[in-house]
């Protein structure tokens, strides 16, 4: 049986070897200078195994030697550029990185020194990848995916999680609500800004309907002014609200099972069947009825202002369920899912989602959220109507208080 020590010896050569190995492939194809390979950079490994060792805990030596090697990669950059004019430093961080993976294997840090090793070698072997893509993605995407970050990794581990006031408010839990819809949107808008010009009218009409089904509706009405398009829009607008129930679905999931349990296979159902219908309206419509070029793409969902009136509006919105509860009972309760559905579905329903069979009761909660739908798909047929051409806006506005209806009708039985 061989000791610990050299079981790390072999694990500090094998890790350092493969990225000499990486860089000594770069020297055939460089053309100028560059610094080690397959025999240097194990020994650089070998030297931050030894330091860490003799330094102990402290770790002063450690960093006296970071610095020593450090001072040694610069003059090796600095004879570098003097051949080449310009170059760049990927193989000086890869020596200091393979100096750290001594002191990580010396640490007993084993897993975290190979899965460095592995992404580095991932980093270094697919630069022409890399390169490409950061081309492709322009740099207003780099900023939305920071705002992402920033909205999730950053804002929501600070929030306080426990209830304030009277009524209740959790401010993580109403952040966590404008992450998850920001999140969703997102995703939407990412598959929509990939496609481009190649995405379908039926296409964007089922991303919008995740990203929002009313902005979907808006752009789709607008889109068939502009075009003089009528009923392939107008079942457009239809499959974009279908998909509106399955985003209900996963967001009251995510946040009160209980009620998802209760109004998922309804809502479900009803999002298939009229995808379905809209699915055959729109196939019979398009040979007949062109619907000329693919729907604009959707406006960014990240704004931090959008997110910051999404989480204003959240909250009015369940500070107002809970007073007109308290006030005026249960119609109070159902007048504003109504209204409240109208302007904006999303935040009312996971308002009432979040009081669910504790400030709301379940039954209760799961009419309203019924309403709320059905008052916001009577909303986006009067959207379509008056913003969209003549020939699309009378069908869109029959067909969505149609499905109205059909999302009602439900309520005799709950």
């Amino acid at each position: 049986m061989l000791p610990m020590q050299a079981w790390q010896l072999l694990l500090v050569l094998g890790l350092s070897f493969l990225l000499g190995l990486e860089r000594e492939g770069r020297k055939a194809s460089a053309g100028h200078y560059i610094f080690g390979g397959v025999r240097t950079f194990p020994l650089i490994g070998f030297l931050g195994y030894t330091v860490a060792l003799l330094s102990g805990p402290q770790g002063f030596g450690m960093l006296a030697g970071f610095l020593g090697v450090a001072v040694l990669l610069a003059i090796s950059y600095w004879h570098k550029i003097s051949q080449a004019g310009e170059a760049g430093v990927t193989t000086e961080m890869t020596g200091l990185l393979t100096y750290l993976l001594g002191g990580l294997v010396a640490g007993e840090l084993y897993w975290q020194a190979t899965a460095l090793v592995v992404i580095s070698l991932l980093l270094l072997e697919l630069k022409a990848a890399l390169e490409g893509l950061a081309e492709r993605i322009p740099s207003a995407e780099v900023l939305t995916l920071t705002k992402f970050l920033l909205l999730t990794a950053v804002i929501l581990p600070v929030v306080p999680n426990r209830p304030f006031t009277a009524f209740g408010i959790n401010p993580f839990r109403l952040w966590l609500v404008v992450v998850a819809v920001s999140g969703l949107s997102y995703i939407s808008y990412l598959v929509q800004w990939r496609l481009g010009e190649r995405a379908s009218v039926a296409t964007s009409a089922v991303l919008g309907g995740l990203y929002s089904s009313t902005v979907a509706t808006v752009i789709l009405a607008r889109r068939s002014r502009e075009l003089a398009r009528g009923g392939v829009y107008a079942a457009a607008v239809v499959l974009a609200s279908s998909t509106m129930y399955l985003r209900v679905v996963l967001l009251l999931w995510l946040f009160q099972p209980a009620l998802a349990n209760k109004l998922g296979g309804l809502l479900v159902g009803l999002g298939v069947l009229s995808g379905g219908v809209a699915g055959v309206w729109m196939s019979g419509l398009v040979r007949r009825e062109p619907s000329g070029e693919s729907s604009r793409p959707f406006l960014n969902p990240l704004e931090l202002s959008t997110a910051f009136l999404f989480a204003a509006v959240f909250l009015l919105l369940t500070v107002a369920s809970q007073w007109v509860g308290q006030t005026w009972g249960a119609m109070g309760v159902y007048a504003l899912s109504l209204v409240a559905g109208a302007v904006d579905v999303d935040p009312y329903v996971l308002s009432v989602a979040q009081q669910a069979g504790d400030r709301i009761a379940l039954d209760r909660a799961a009419q309203a959220v019924l309403l709320a739908l059905a008052g916001n798909q009577a909303a986006k047929g009067i959207y379509a109507a008056l913003i969209g051409s003549p020939q699309m806006g009378g069908k869109a506005l029959l067909a969505m208080l149609g499905l109205a209806l059909l999302t009602a009708l439900p309520l005799a039985w709950l």
